[in-house]
C-alpha cells in the first residue's frame, strides 16, 4: 500500500511542482518539490508507525491510526503557517502543493483499502 500510495502522490506532486516552476520558476518549483517530500516523509512515517502498531497491538489500530493522521495534517498545517511569509520559495505552491498531495495520499488510501479483502473471520479459531 506505502508504494501505490506514494506513487500517486509523486505524480501529483509533480504535477504541481511543474504548474508552480510554470507560475514562477525557480521559486515555485522549489515550493512544489519542498512540498511533497515533506507529505510523502510524513505519510510514509506514519504508515511505517502504524504497521508497527497493527502488528503488535492490533486492536488500537484505528486509535492510533486517528491519531497520527491527525497529528500528520496538523504538523503539515503549522509548516504552511511558518513558512507563510518566506521569499525562499513560492508559498501559494507549496501550500497548494501540500493540500494536493495530501488528498491524493488519502484517495489512494481509501481506494486501496476498498479494494482489499480483510477476512472477518478467523479460519484458524475453530481448530
Amino acid at each position: 500500500m506505502l508504494r501505490r500510495a506514494g506513487v500517486i502522490t509523486a505524480i501529483v506532486g509533480i504535477v504541481g511542482t511543474l504548474i508552480g516552476f510554470a507560475v514562477d520558476s525557480v521559486p515555485g518549483l522549489i515550493g512544489g518539490i519542498f512540498a511533497t517530500v515533506l507529505v510523502l516523509a510524513f505519510f510514509s512515517i506514519g504508515q511505517f508507525a502504524l504497521g508497527s502498531v497493527l502488528r503488535n497491538n492490533p486492536q488500537m489500530a484505528m486509535t492510533v491510526a486517528l491519531t497520527i493522521y491527525l497529528a500528520k495534517i496538523g504538523v503539515l498545517f503549522i509548516l504552511i503557517i511558518a513558512f507563510a511569509q518566506t521569499t525562499l520559495f513560492n508559498t501559494q505552491v507549496f501550500a497548494a502543493t501540500i493540500v494536493a498531495c495530501t488528498l491524493a495520499w488519502t484517495m489512494a488510501e481509501v481506494w486501496i483499502f476498498s479494494r482489499t479483502k480483510v477476512l472477518y473471520v478467523d479460519p484458524e479459531a475453530g481448530k
